[in-house]
């Protein structure tokens, strides 16, 4: 009997280990909301409150296991290198979020309201907090909360901060971790849009290639043939345009690291070259525009 119930923690402990393994840990950074065309540089710099907030998120995530990256302590690191002389911030933002190592990036909107009332000693203050976290490889939405603190007669917005990230914590984590374990398991979804220019004189019925076949069914062979597990979903295609609204991309590349839209992107431009084919690319989150010329 004894040895029956060894053999029975045996197993339950292997069936523990081999279901820890599915679940891949998620390096974090949380970084602050900016507005169109703000300073990403300055914007801590000029709001102490903000600063609070952003370590008290930051805490939060670290009290319950999470693996974070400092931002501010790559946002020093920055300053060292080519990227704070960038002009344009959403560049900026970018160039940090890809030095970081980062998995996810969790851009935090923070509000910090403070009033001074008659007859108080202390001011009335409230605390807001929306936090949405994003996959760094595709730009694709992970997770979404909004929690506040607040109004309460004190300057202490480390507390507020904390009181109100802590109410929305577990549940965005919680959240944000099933999608990303999804990803891992199942490969990253991103969409592909192709469309020709003005001055092309090609279609997607032309003839190309050595196969004899039209490019439309290129197209489709070759996204079939480098997608997850062959997994795809072709929209709509016309003559003029074709649309894949799913396709699956593997979660590490043969070294180990992220397999990122931006290297699926070089893979999509050697393919029209070895087609003859001149093509101009953008990616925007988790999508990736091709227009043949």
């Amino acid at each position: 009997m004894k040895k029956f119930s060894c053999l029975i923690l045996f197993v339950l402990l292997i069936a523990i280990c081999l279901h820890g393994q599915t679940i891949v840990q998620p390096k974090i950074m949380v970084i602050p909301y900016t507005k169109e065309n703000e300073d990403i540089r300055t914007i801590l710099e000029k709001d102490a409150n903000k600063r609070i907030a952003l370590t008290k998120i930051k805490e939060a995530f670290d009290e319950r296991g999470v693996s974070t990256i400092d931002f501010i302590a790559r946002l020093k690191a920055a300053n060292t290198t080519s990227v704070m002389n960038m002009d344009n911030q959403a560049d900026v933002k970018t160039a940090i979020i890809d030095m970081s190592g980062a998995d996810i990036y969790v851009e935090a909107e923070i509000i910090c309201q403070q009033t001074k009332v008659s007859g108080q000693s202390k001011r009335e203050s409230r605390v807001k907090i929306n936090i949405t976290a994003y996959d760094v490889a595709t730009g694709a939405s992970l997770a979404n909360k909004v929690g506040e603190c607040g109004p309460f007669y004190t300057e202490d917005i480390a507390k507020l901060s904390m009181n109100a990230v802590s109410s929305i914590a577990d549940d965005f984590l919680r959240v944000m971790q099933n999608k990303f374990t999804i990803i891992a398991e199942q490969g990253r979804s991103v969409m592909l849009f192709i469309s020709f220019d003005a001055n092309s004189t090609y279609t997607m019925e032309s003839e190309i290639g050595s196969n004899g076949l039209t490019l439309q069914d290129e197209i489709e062979l070759w996204v079939e043939s480098t997608s997850y597990n062959n997994y795809y979903h072709l929209q709509g295609v016309s003559p003029l345009n074709m649309i894949f609204d799913d396709i699956k991309l593997p979660f590490s590349d043969e070294t180990g690291a992220p397999y990122t839209l931006n290297k699926y992107s070089m893979g999509v431009l050697k393919f029209f070259r070895s087609l003859g084919l001149t093509i101009s690319r953008s990616v925007k989150g988790n999508s990736l525009y091709v227009t043949i010329k």
